[in-house]
């Protein structure tokens, strides 16, 4: 067949009339202004902003990259696909047109002419763009490949750095995966033009293929199958960080199946390209062909097949030997890559007393001084009523926890900023003027010590007692001449979580030549003069501005003048994500007072995928609690399988100054991105000693290592594989109630019941497990868990953990937030005592079970509305724990009613008190403490409740029972049978509790209270 010259084109081409041109043209017009125009304007304005936090090279670095990456995977792509056309249209054959005998190409083969330039060229630049587009994502694979730093560690398997998975592997594999795509794109190109141009011709009696077309596509597949092949040695990498049924990570079937697969595989496909180069000077199309089916079925017998077999009849019947080896890799990485290592958490084995001492108990003065009575997840509509001022304040629906040095002493606080809240702009504050030039900052810094009320409540209806004992700076404060307990110099606030969820989020600041403005105070306006903001005065900002903000108002307004800035973005977890887009943060922020400003804190964590064989989790899953589940504040939903707290950071109140200071320098993934980004991280010793002093140990990492920790404080591979020596994070008390089945008995045995105390004999089944949302972890400030007999006070996170599936308390663990011994975790393991200590779910059952309780609860319940505040978990000396839960209440039906703190619930070894003051519900359950140390008041109201004049007749207090009688008394026949009525009693409070009805509930607490005095005349 002979072969045409290029410029022989038979037909007539397709002509393109002038009106097909001006739509053409017209549509290009469009396309630039919908998606070209906004993305400059967008990349503009981005650039703007990262000037005003002086964070230029970011955006520049970032802009480069994505840029450079781009047009690397277009042109690949674009040239890829132009050469298959190109050298199919340029060795296309010959045709002569047969009178009578229809061509159906022939008029798509006239279209493209003498060159294919002008009909089908398009067709790279589409596929190249598009390509570029999704290639430029990439970007930061691409820059921690470039800027890569040795872990100094090595996986078990193939001794390589861990820094190969974490930087290297991602982007060989999108080198090999890009590399793929542009083959197989060229080669669809090149089939099809040969299709088009006559080079196939499938049914042709002489031949389907030209010469040129089986040398293109053969060559063409045979790079592809070559492609396939590095792909198949990369698999073998990505089987370290793969998961299976029992943990994640290579076990015996991919080492000793899967990864000789691979690499025979690799050798198949490397032999199968060879065959398809070889079909370039021999004109047999079958040996491709054979290598292809080779090629499948390897895949299919070797690749799939063998390693299902090794699985089924190898690796099955003796999993847990087999597995042995691979387990115990993945305990060891799992620790390392969550920093849960030895070097990190201590294990006090063997703690928890079998008959805790309360006077010991009482001894721990540091820990029941400090009893966090204020819960910050109920209290947010208390600090809004009291503390709000004018209605387009507001804090947030979660306060945080703090803590600050008073007079020598650490003392936790609740603390929230006083924001603007947009949301609650009224009727003309809604205008635009007033909305984005008026209404533009918050006011205030607000704490309340969190062991302290203003004064002890009595009555459930009245509005006095139990209130925050309020700390507040401000303006008020500053005019005024007051002494503030945390002083600040600049109040306002322009920046924040409320003030970022006005949509759209900005504000217009500064001097426009009129005077003051903004509201400040009822008698006073204010101008902005803060560093922060873009400058808006030219008319080129203003543009960029009203069209990223749809607001023609910033164009036409006189408002804005020569000094006017826009401020934006103002969220400080949005802004320290945007300075540094390779964190993951944490989704608590809180304000605290450095130097005088008001700052909020942000953790920040580098995370991997690929680190080899440890656990690959689920962030959303791992971190979610009840309080996150329903603030809507989660991590994303990505799997990580590495992480570390390794930048803080923070956002200025007041003018947006974002500063990034790196806080675990020894982590590679972080040295990676300080050499990407040069100068956008400070190092450590920037940290001034007032910030380093409110860092808190993050709760999303706690809760994190939480759930790990449960399975992976198991040391043995063996008891991993059973699972029988794994914990469970318990779901959150105060939100859900245990589902028990009828036929079980309490957890706590015969309980002390309302009267409290251990029973003697062997410990109950335990409860069925729980649904519902996991318990958050609680900020306390309590005895140093690292150096337990002195009286040291630390700030810790806290959290316990039940049994694996059970609800009897297994271990309790701590994080220390102290500068000192920062992120040092202790994990207090539970003895096996009989009975079994309680779990958080169980003492909250044997509280709420308790007579005083439910009878309280039965009369406030018809006028008020009932919250249970965070039950914490508290040790104590002698191996002891105190559970400490406060009860608020507040008025029904009314918008403008709020929770305030109405009494405390304790549960001590199984005894239960309950009383408006922590000083009397500890007495309750035998913790006889100096009054004065525990009170929680300010007034000098609980010096007169702590000599015995309480607010309650003596008969509602539930005191600790006396020992049991040691000799004579009732016979055990006697005792068994007042433990089964207490039992049956308990079941009938409980039922009649899920019921709704009040008069069951009554004669039930009337039969519980029978059944417990019938116990306690026994000597019991």
């Amino acid at each position: 067949m002979s072969v045409r010259p290029p410029g022989n084109s038979p037909g007539r081409p397709i002509a393109i009339s002038r009106r097909g041109r001006a739509v053409a043209a017209v549509v290009v017009v469009l396309i630039l202004l919908i998606q070209v125009l906004p993305r400059l304007n967008t990349a503009y304005t981005d650039w703007l902003w990262f000037g005003s936090v002086d964070a230029t090279s970011v955006f520049r670095t970032e802009l480069l990259t994505r840029l450079g990456l781009f047009v690397v995977v277009a042109l690949l792509v674009g040239l890829a696909v132009s050469a298959g056309i190109i050298l199919a249209y340029r060795y296309r054959p010959v045709f002569l047109a047969q009178p009578g005998i229809p061509d159906a190409l022939a008029r798509y083969r006239a279209a493209m002419g003498a060159s294919p330039g002008k009909a089908v060229l398009w067709i790279p630049v589409v596929l190249g763009v598009l390509a570029g587009a999704i290639g430029q994502t990439g970007w930061k694979t691409v820059l921690a490949f470039f800027n890569s730093t040795p872990f100094g560690e090595t996986d078990p398997q193939f001794g390589l750095d861990i820094s190969f998975y974490a930087f290297d592997l991602p982007m060989w594999r999108a080198v090999v995966t890009w590399l793929m795509v542009a083959i197989v794109l060229a080669f669809l190109a090149n089939l099809f033009t040969h299709y088009l141009v006559g080079g196939l011709r499938p049914g042709a009696r002489e031949g389907a293929l030209t010469r040129a077309a089986r040398i293109q596509l053969v060559t063409l597949a045979g790079l592809f199958v070559m492609a396939k092949a590095a792909a198949y040695w990369l698999d073998r990498y990505e089987l370290l960080f793969g998961e299976n049924a029992t943990f994640t990570g290579a076990g015996y079937t991919d080492v000793n199946a899967l990864m000789p697969a691979k690499i025979f595989m690799f050798s198949v496909a490397i032999v199968c390209a060879i065959a398809f180069f070889s079909a370039i000077v021999i004109r047999d199309l079958r040996i491709p062909a054979l290598a292809t089916v080779l090629l499948l079925f390897s895949a299919l017998v070797v690749g799939s097949a063998w390693p299902l077999a090794v699985e089924q009849f190898s690796v099955k019947p003796n999993r847990a030997e087999k597995e042995r080896e691979y387990i115990a890799r993945n305990i060891e990485a799992t620790r390392a890559a969550y920093d849960i290592g030895d070097d990190r958490v201590t294990y006090a084995e063997n703690w928890g007393s079998a008959n805790p001492n309360p006077r010991e108990a009482a001894s721990d003065i540091t820990t029941l001084s400090n009893v966090r009575v204020l819960d910050p997840n109920v209290l947010a509509p208390t600090f809004t009523q009291q503390q709000q001022l004018r209605n387009f304040y507001g804090f947030p629906d979660t306060l945080s926890i703090d803590r600050y040095t008073i007079d020598g002493e650490m003392r936790d606080f609740l603390v929230a900023a006083r924001e603007l809240n947009p949301a609650s702009l009224q009727a003309n504050q809604r205008d635009w003027i007033n909305r984005h030039t008026v209404y533009t900052h918050g006011n205030g810094f607000v704490a309340a010590p969190a062991n302290r009320v203003n004064e002890i409540a009595d009555d459930a209806g009245s509005d006095r007692g139990g209130l925050p004992n309020y700390q507040v700076s401000d303006l008020d404060a500053i005019n005024n001449g007051e002494k503030m307990m945390i002083p600040v110099s600049q109040p306002r606030i322009y920046f924040g979580q409320l003030i970022a969820q006005s949509d759209p989020d900005y504000a217009i600041v500064g001097d426009n030549g009129d005077g003051p403005r903004e509201y400040d105070t009822d008698a006073e306006q204010y101008t902005y003069t803060g560093e922060g903001g873009v400058p808006i005065s030219g008319w080129v900002n203003r543009i960029a501005y009203t069209l990223k903000f749809a607001e023609r108002n910033i164009l036409l307004s006189s408002v804005i003048g020569d000094d006017s800035k826009i401020i934006y973005d103002r969220d400080p977890r949005d802004r320290v994500q945007k300075v540094a887009p390779w964190l993951t943060t944490d989704t608590n922020t809180y304000p605290a007072v450095i130097d005088g400003r008001i700052k909020w804190i942000v953790d920040g964590y580098t995370t991997l995928k690929t680190y080899p064989y440890a656990e690959l989790s689920s962030l959303e899953a791992m971190t979610s609690d009840s309080l996150n589940d329903a603030s809507g504040r989660v991590l994303p939903d990505e799997k990580v399988s590495y992480i570390r707290n390794s930048v803080k950071a923070t956002v200025d109140a007041y003018d947006g100054t974002v500063d990034l200071y790196a806080f675990d320098e020894s982590d590679p993934v972080l040295q990676t991105w300080m050499k990407a980004l040069p100068g956008i991280v400070q190092p450590r010793d920037a940290i001034s000693k007032e910030l380093e002093e409110h860092f808190r140990y993050p709760e999303d990492l706690f809760k994190v290592q939480r759930e790990l920790l449960a399975k992976y404080q198991v040391d043995d591979p063996g008891q991993f594989f059973t699972n029988d020596a794994f914990w469970s994070v318990p779901s959150d008390p105060t939100v859900t109630r245990s589902i028990q089945n009828p036929q079980t008995p309490p957890a706590s045995g015969p309980v002390g019941g309302p009267a409290g105390g251990p029973a003697g004999g062997p410990a109950r089944a335990q409860t069925a497990s729980r649904e519902g949302p996991a318990q958050p972890p609680y900020y306390v400030v309590a005895s140093d868990p690292t150096e337990p007999k002195s009286d040291k006070s630390s700030f810790q996170l806290i959290s316990a953990f039940r049994g694996y599936e059970r609800e009897f308390l297994a271990a309790h663990m701590s994080a220390s937030s102290d500068p000192e011994t920062y992120g040092k975790i202790t994990v207090r393991v539970q003895r096996r005592t009989e009975p079994l200590a309680q779990g958080p779910n169980q003492a909250q059952d044997i509280m709420i079970a308790s007579p005083a309780i439910a009878q309280d609860r039965r009369l406030w319940g018809e006028t008020a509305e009932i919250t249970e505040g965070n039950l914490l978990a508290l040790p104590l000396a002698g191996d002891s724990v105190l559970y400490v839960e406060p009860i608020y209440t507040q008025r029904k039906d009314q918008e403008s009613a709020f929770p305030r703190l109405l009494r405390v619930m304790v549960s001590y070894d199984r005894a239960v008190g309950y009383a408006p003051t922590l000083y009397e519900a500890l007495r309750q359950v035998g913790i006889d403490t100096d009054p004065d140390a525990v009170r929680i008041d300010e007034t000098g109201k609980a010096e007169a409740k702590a000599e015995g004049n309480t607010s309650r007749p003596a008969e509602n207090s539930t005191p600790k029972p006396a020992p049991p009688a040691t000799g004579g008394g009732a016979s055990d026949a006697d005792r068994a049978a007042a433990v089964r009525e207490l039992n049956s009693a308990l079941n009938a409070v409980r039922s009649a509790q899920s019921g709704g009805n009040l008069s069951d509930l009554g004669r039930a607490l009337d039969n519980l209270q029978t059944a417990v005095d019938a116990y306690q005349r026994l000597g019991n």
